[in-house]
This record gives structure tokens, sequence and C-alpha cells, in this order.
């Protein structure tokens, strides 16, 4: 039986989704809870490696399992053994040959930023504190450059497994809750990196230190020195992953019993 599964997870105890020697990760804690449950070994494929510290309440996996248990009774009994910073939120049958990698159209995330004088405890793990002002205005101003496609070369490490740098992004805004500043992105595919070096390069065009025009300058294939610095980890959140399977999308998402 294919499956699809919907895992949500506190990155902050973790080096990442993948399975590291020796280092706590999201993908060997899931893969022992299902392999325990299911009696089996279990390889998992993921819509996205998530980095150290980064979260996820939209990470999209699938695999395959020989079991009478049904696919609730799979996400159910998983999440029992599983630690308390990840749980598989919902697991349902997906057609032979779905991978929740390559059978992704669409990835989204959120990068949260408290933007007051003093700090959240409640936050801490959640948010990056920046405790100087923001242009509001600027920083929307340079999320609407990011729309389309263009050459994020630098906005990935120089040294770079990547090969080619053109990505196609369809959602790039700020919005406002507050005191928390919300940036969502939603691109076909993301560069190492990407999202936290442009948080932290349209963060230095908020705080006067480069302007619009520099900004717009480095999404044409600039060298990465041309890029702004990359905004910690704990601030991204992965929140969602679009298919085009039908049977993947219409019930992975769907909320309730």
């Amino acid at each position: 039986m294919r499956l699809a599964g919907l895992v949500e997870y506190d990155g902050t105890g973790f080096y990442g989704w993948a399975r590291q020697p020796g280092r706590r990760t999201v993908e060997e804690e899931l893969s022992r809870a299902l392999s325990t449950i299911l009696r089996q070994p279990v390889r998992l494929t993921a819509a996205g490696r998530t980095d150290a510290g980064v979260h996820a309440s939209g990470q999209v996996v699938s695999f395959e399992a020989k079991t009478g248990l049904s696919p609730e009774a799979i996400a159910y009994k998983a999440s029992a053994v599983l630690p308390e910073d990840v749980a598989l939120r919902r697991c349902v049958r997906a057609p032979e040959g779905f991978d929740a990698r390559r059978d992704a159209v669409s990835r989204s995330y959120e990068y949260r930023i408290l933007n007051a004088p003093v700090r959240s405890p409640l936050l801490r793990d959640r948010a990056v504190h920046v405790g100087w002002r923001l242009d509001f205005g600027l920083l929307r101003e340079a999320a609407a450059l990011v729309l389309g496609a263009h050459d994020f070369r630098a906005f990935t490490p120089a040294k770079s497994h990547h090969v080619h740098f053109e990505r196609s992004v369809s959602e790039s805004w700020w919005e406002r809750r507050g005191d928390l500043l919300v940036y969502r992105i939603t691109a076909d595919a993301f560069l190492y990196n990407m999202v936290r070096a442009l948080v932290g390069t349209m963060l230095e065009v908020a705080r006067g230190r480069r302007d619009l025009a520099s900004f717009e300058e480095s999404l044409r294939g600039a060298p990465r020195a041309e890029g702004g610095p990359t905004a910690p980890a704990r601030g991204l959140t992965l929140v969602r992953v679009r298919y085009a399977v039908e049977e993947v999308e219409e019930t992975l998402w769907t909320p309730g019993f």
C-alpha cells in the first residue's frame, strides 16, 4: 500500500529532516516509529529537507507499507510512540508510484519576525526578535520584486550542489499581525538557504542599509556576496506542499476526523 503522510514538527531539537549519523533528525524519529508499529522497515521520501532548527506544519512524506492497518490508525499509532516535538498528523492512501518530493508542484514557507523593543519568551523558538524599527512598506516592496522567475544564486551558498539557480515564485508577501511580521513565499522549488537569505537581505532593505534597486539587481544572478546575511533558522516553517495528484491533494489537507 502506498501512503502519504502530513508531518508536523518543532525543529528546535533536531539537526534537520535528513538522517545523519549520531544526530537526532526528524527522518530518523519518524522512520523508527513507523517501523515499530508496522513491524517492517520503512523508507521515507520527504517533500523537502528542512535544516536544523527549521519547523514544519506541512511537511509531506511518502512510503510503502504492507499492513492491515488503516491510514488513520497508522497516523494515530505512530504519533503515540513519537516524541512530543513531532507527529504524523494525517495519513492517507496514495496512488502507486506517488513520490512526495518528485510529484510536488510547489512548496510554501513562512518566516516570522517579532518586531518589538522587547523579546517574547513564548516566541523564542518560533520567531526571530528584531528590536529595531523596520520600514514595513519597504519590506512589502522588496517581497513584490521576488515574484516571478529569477536566478537566485545570490541567495544560496557559493559552494553549492545546485546546478540550476532559476526558480519560479508564485507568492511573496509580508503580513503584519500586531508585533509579528510574517513573510510568505511559494515557489516550484527552493535552493538551499534561499528563504532565509532572502529574508536577511530584505531586512537590510527595511533598515535602510540596502536600497530596493540593489535588491532587485541581486535577483538577476548576482554572486552570493551581493546578497545579504542568512536569517536564523528558528523563524522558518514549511507550511504547505501542493500536488497535482488529486487523491493526495484533496485528502491530505482535509482537517477533522
